[in-house]
């Protein structure tokens, strides 16, 4: 058996596609000389996340382990270099991952903070915050197991249907402020105009909240390219809609992302979707919308308890579309 430490990218993508061809891993691991652990796990990898390539960390190690190779003429394994990194406190992590910023993001960011400094709870009071989020009610991902006999991976049941992209999900629109909420709006079809924007969400729901508060109100929505259309703007500025500036790639300060437990927490709703599901595509999207009112009630009341606690006050949320 073959004494190989290290099977490169090109190499696992051609052992996957032996298996793929209906190879045995024991067939395949004697034609590559390779050991029958290796493949199998390699197989395994394949199987769990759709990826044969080796982890980033793995290959740092690598590096490492070459760097000091080409140094010190003394060939160490990764384990090796792992080990020694550990003892001196450092981890394998997955880097925080940022959007970049050029120096208009910044600038821009800075003067809206300047402008907002002195904003009071009065003024806060005023602002709708408004979030859409598409749910899905099948699993998009690989990590889903059955048990199975050997050779068997083909057969008719152990096969999972899949569509290239999810057909199955629910989008929906939701506005919250400190005395008041929407109704949770779903946009059939899933798909979000600025013509629908304007007569599905804007006229029906945020002209109710101008209304009820005056000419102090102020929308937020993101910058999606649906909000953005000329239309919108022609009809927030003919219902003396105030909006407010969002500075491209901000970080989302919408208190309905903040509280995590709708949209934040989206996996988890996902998951609750999927397990209310039924046979029928009709009944899965009922009981799916039935599911995301409940959690929108849910984050409502999370952020009305904290609100509550935090300003010593009292209010209902019993009521929507209403500004109280």
């Amino acid at each position: 058996m073959s004494s190989r430490h290290h099977i490169d990218d090109f190499m696992r993508g051609r052992i996957i596609g032996k298996i793929e061809e209906g190879r045995k891993i024991t067939d395949v691991a004697r034609e590559f000389d390779i050991a029958h652990s290796v493949v199998s796990r390699l197989w395994k990898l394949f199987k769990t996340t759709g990826m044969c390539s080796r982890r980033h960390g793995e290959v740092v190690l690598e590096q490492v382990a070459n760097q000091f190779l080409a140094v010190s003429g003394k060939q160490i394994s990764r384990k090796t270099v792992a080990r020694r990194l550990r003892g001196g406190g450092l981890y394998a992590r997955r880097p925080v991952v940022c959007v970049p910023l050029t120096r208009q993001h910044r600038t821009a960011r800075l003067q809206w903070c300047r402008e907002h400094h002195n904003s009071t709870e009065q003024d806060w009071a005023c602002v709708l915050f408004s979030d859409q989020s598409r749910f899905s009610l099948s699993s998009d991902r690989r990590r889903q197991l059955i048990w199975r006999e050997s050779g068997t991976a083909y057969r008719h049941e152990n096969i999972q249907e899949k569509d290239r992209y999810p057909t199955c999900s629910i989008m929906v629109w939701v506005g919250i402020m400190i005395n008041g909420r929407t109704r949770l709006h779903v946009v059939a079809n899933g798909t979000m105009t600025g013509q629908r924007y304007i007569d599905e969400v804007l006229l029906p729901h945020v002209r109710l909240f101008r209304g009820a508060v005056g000419d102090k109100f102020v929308f937020m929505d993101d910058n999606a390219t649906c909000h953005r259309t000329l239309a919108v703007q022609d009809c927030l500025d003919s219902e003396g809609i105030q909006r407010l500036v969002w500075p491209a790639r901000s970080p989302d300060l919408n208190p309905l992302k903040m509280c995590g437990m709708l949209w934040g927490g989206k996996l988890l709703v996902e998951t609750i979707l999927r397990q209310t599901r039924t046979p029928s595509s009709v009944h899965s999207q009922r009981n799916g919308i039935n599911c995301l009112n409940s959690c929108w009630i849910m984050l409502c009341k999370v952020w009305y308890d904290v609100w509550n606690v935090a300003s010593h006050s009292t209010v209902d949320i019993s009521r929507t579309d209403t500004y109280l």
